[in-house]
């Protein structure tokens, strides 16, 4: 199975996409942890990518694009793989159908999660991080024994700065601007599957298999 998962912050992207990965035994594919091994490896691109991050500059996408090529050329891709936070934009989007088609593979499917914003705001802005040991809750959905203390270690939880409202909207607006295009893109490709994430997790998960022909 070779797939990409869209979704905005907050659809539980990679909650689904570790969980898929695990039950169709392909690997979860996302652009930080390539950036991140292909830096520690010293691939061509990731020493490309560490001269652009160290100048303090955007990885461009012709690098993103060569480390996602290094990384689907690994033995573990041969079964298939899932993209996970890649492509972002158009065209990054055109990039990786060069890339795919130069490496003779084709995308089998792109599983958009269907989140109403609100609900992602109260998702993200309810997170809690333990400042000493880094635990995370939800004020509502994983709430601490005792209001902001960690249960674990005692320490004082608060809301990063990324977590708060005014943040996160920004975020979505960013998303609908750069990657909801992508989702007429792979739809005139008809390999889109739209999924409502407003589910629960196990019920997300087994809607996206059954999109996928991998039901049980």
């Amino acid at each position: 199975m070779k797939m990409i998962l869209l979704g905005p912050p907050g659809s539980g992207k990679g909650t689904q996409a570790k969980m898929l990965s695990e039950r169709l035994g392909v690997p979860q594919i996302s652009t930080g942890d390539m950036l991140r091994a292909a830096v520690k490896e010293g691939t061509p691109m990731g020493l490309k990518a560490k001269a652009k991050m160290e100048a303090g500059g955007l990885v461009p996408d012709e690098v993103v694009v060569g480390i996602v090529k290094e990384r689907l050329l690994k033995p573990d891709c041969d079964k298939g793989f899932i993209l996970d936070g890649f492509p972002r934009t158009l065209a990054q989007a055109d990039a990786l159908k060069a890339t795919l088609s130069e490496l003779n593979k084709q995308l089998d499917a792109v599983v958009s999660l269907e989140v109403d914003d609100d609900a992602v705001v109260g998702r993200i802005a309810g997170r809690r991080t333990c400042r000493d040991c880094g635990k995370m809750y939800h004020v509502e959905f994983d709430a601490p024994a005792v209001d902001n203390k960690c249960d674990k270690c005692g320490g004082e939880l608060f809301q990063r700065s990324d977590d708060q409202e005014e943040t996160i909207r920004k975020r979505l607006e960013v998303y609908a601007e750069q990657t909801a295009p992508l989702i007429a893109y792979y739809k005139n490709d008809n390999i889109l599957r739209d999924v409502d994430g407003m589910q629960e997790i196990s019920a997300v998960q087994e809607r996206i298999l059954s999109e996928l022909g991998c039901g049980q």
